[in-house]
């Protein structure tokens, strides 16, 4: 037994130097070592052995099995280092080239546009103001002088939660809080989420809004004009010229919505502007009296005015984008020319 024992081991090894991979050599492993391999097989025959010879035979056992798993662990490591080997030539790796660079990711144009707006009218005194996405009823509508049943809900299609409680339509909710909470003066820019039951190439079911009002003694239709003339000209160039149509609000009165000279034709009238040479970027007004009864100001004492723009609808004129979809696709194509 002990000759074929050692022809075994001879044999198993020069299998093993031979082996051109893992998977062959998983074999050789299982045919000499295995649960029905050759050396095991021989392990159960010691039965037929006197009691004297069988621990000088079992302890040869083992030195034949651990020759053999030595000499398999030796060639699966060569095995390993030539395949590393083999592939680093295949891929023609040049260790002299620059390493590559991780890329930066870029600010979207929705919030560039919102931060040149923030910070225009930051750098002119106002303050920013926040409030919550989510409101009651009566911040949204009625202490904005639109109690129920007013006609003037039907101007904004809204997203109710429950009967009390909607997501904002506007951030106008904010003047309020901030109102409630402030005396007088006040001048503030509320920007945010809102979000209204809308969708088309200038729609969009969620978009961004920001707000601005100003109250305090004496403040007239001639402020809001000059505050707004300032802001045209910081965004889209002293240049643009700007007017003023009268409107509707039922929180401002009198209401006028603004207008810019067409950033498409310069204002000799293209497909954009309808050929009339302006384009509509924001409502404004007067603090209508009915409102300052909410927050308990004495519009005998004060006055004040408020203003709001989308922020979609600014960066589309400045930015010459035809569809507001555009920014809520994350087509990165689209996000990296900004």
């Amino acid at each position: 037994m002990k000759e074929r024992l050692q022809s075994l081991k001879d044999e198993a090894l020069a299998l093993i130097d031979k082996a051109p991979d893992e998977q062959d050599l998983a074999s050789v492993k299982a045919r000499y070592l295995g649960k029905k391999g050759e050396i095991t097989v021989i392990m159960k025959e010691m039965g037929g052995l006197s009691p004297s010879e069988r621990p000088a035979f079992g302890q040869l056992v083992n030195v034949v099995k651990d020759a053999l798993e030595n000499s398999i662990l030796e060639r699966l490591l060569l095995l390993k280092k030539n395949a590393t080997l083999d592939s680093l030539k295949k891929e023609r790796i040049d260790v002299t080239l620059p390493g590559r660079r991780v890329q930066v990711g870029k600010r979207h144009p929705l919030t560039i546009v919102m931060d040149e707006v923030v910070s225009i009218f930051t750098r002119i005194g106002f303050t920013v103001a926040d409030g919550p996405e989510i409101e009651t009823d009566y911040y949204n509508f009625e202490a904005l002088n639109i109690p129920k049943d007013h006609p003037a809900r039907d101007m904004q299609d809204t997203f109710y939660i429950s009967d009390d409680v909607v997501l904002r339509t506007h951030t106008s909710p904010v003047q309020i809080r901030t109102m409630e909470t402030q005396k007088p003066p006040v001048r503030i820019i509320a920007p945010g989420s809102v979000y209204r039951c809308d969708s088309d190439v200038t729609h969009s079911p969620m978009f961004h809004q920001v707000e601005g009002l100003i109250v305090d003694k004496g403040i007239s239709f001639g402020d809001l004009k000059g505050i707004l003339k300032t802001f045209v000209g910081e965004m889209f160039g002293e240049d643009v010229s700007l007017r003023f149509r009268p409107s509707f609000f039922p929180f401002t009165e009198p209401s006028a919505e603004v207008d810019i000279q067409c950033v498409m034709c310069g204002g000799s009238g293209c497909r954009v502007c309808s050929g009339t040479g302006w384009l509509e970027i924001m409502g404004c007004g007067m603090v209508d009296p009915a409102v300052f009864g909410y927050v308990k100001y004495d519009p005998e004492i004060y006055t004040g005015f408020a203003f709001g723009m989308g922020i979609e609808r600014i960066a589309m004129l400045k930015y010459k984008i035809n569809d507001i979809r555009l920014f809520f696709e994350n087509d990165v194509r689209f996000l990296n020319q900004f």
